[in-house]
């Protein structure tokens, strides 16, 4: 057989025993089981809510979380909070600062501490561990190791209200590459690096209480490594987002982050917090692109 021959077979034999694998994992809307429910529930799965905004109202979606069998919600208006709890789902994170004006900026210093303060406070009476945070976004004249220095120091002064609610605060890497969308991409955010922030998030001290937020998504658009980053950061990751990548879309065939195989690498570093779905929806049908991303998670 000509070297040319061989390896023509070797990859129709490869394609053929790989493809049905793939395809089932990550597979088309036609291929999604129009009642799928979590089966395995490997991980806790919730989902961000604001990226079902104009498509399901916040009750509705929280319901079609239920029936699908994710455990939990997040990124709501807080006044849903006593119905949601009410439906047996958890608040998995509560929102603080937002990520335009944060830590890094001193004009925005008082207003970070208490947004949150009052954030872990309402975390705490939800019973909720997470609130998230970010950097902020860079500024005419910032200087970055006086801007990284003022990150860890907000972070440090709220810390002991913190421990004593039981709460951690978990620090979110955006990507500033992508200026297609405001919630795509976040151009000139500070921590847009996710070594970067995972320094901080040590700097601040409190192994327990301070974490990172590891969105797959971002990390994927900025630094790439995926497996890679997670065996580097596992003892500090404290929860994690998804989204396809490009897009922010579905977890489907149509985008390039191998699901499968990162979540299988998560699960096997011990992690037992949130996999957050944080995916704009594209498909025609809404519901079942959710069940088709809690389908892909259900490894």
């Amino acid at each position: 057989m000509k070297r040319r021959d061989l390896f023509g077979a070797s990859l129709a034999l490869g394609l053929g025993s790989t493809l049905p694998g793939s395809a089932q994992a990550q597979a088309p809307a036609s291929a999604t089981p129009k009642d799928f429910k979590i089966r395995n529930g490997r991980f806790r799965q919730s989902i961000m809510g604001w990226t079902f905004n104009s498509r399901m109202d916040t009750l509705a979606l929280a319901k079609l979380c239920k029936q699908i069998g994710l455990v939990a919600v997040e990124g709501i208006d807080r006044k849903f909070y006593p119905q949601i709890l009410e439906l047996g789902l958890e608040i998995s994170l509560v929102s603080s600062h937002g990520f335009a004006q944060g830590p890094c900026n001193p004009e925005f210093r008082e207003r970070t501490l208490e947004k949150l303060r009052d954030s872990i406070q309402a975390a705490h009476d939800a019973n909720c561990r997470n609130v998230i945070t970010f950097t902020g976004m860079r500024y005419e004249g910032m200087k970055e190791d006086e801007a990284a220095k003022r990150c860890i120091e907000v972070w440090q002064e709220v810390m002991p209200f913190a421990q004593e609610k039981g709460v951690t605060l978990v620090l979110e890497h955006l990507n500033s590459r992508d200026n297609s969308h405001p919630m795509k991409g976040h151009p000139g955010y500070f921590g847009d690096h996710i070594d970067f922030c995972a320094d901080l998030v040590k700097a601040v001290g409190a192994p327990e209480h301070m974490k990172l937020l590891f969105d797959i998504y971002h990390v994927s658009i900025m630094d790439g490594d995926i497996i890679r980053r997670i065996r580097q950061h596992k003892d500090i990751i404290g929860h994690y987002h998804t989204a396809g990548n490009p897009g922010r879309q579905e977890l489907d065939d149509r985008q390039e982050i191998n699901y499968p195989a990162i979540l299988r690498e998560i699960l096997a570093t011990g992690y037992t917090g949130y996999l957050v779905q944080e995916f704009i929806p594209t498909w025609e049908d809404h519901e079942l692109a959710l069940r088709h991303a809690a389908m892909v998670c259900d490894v």
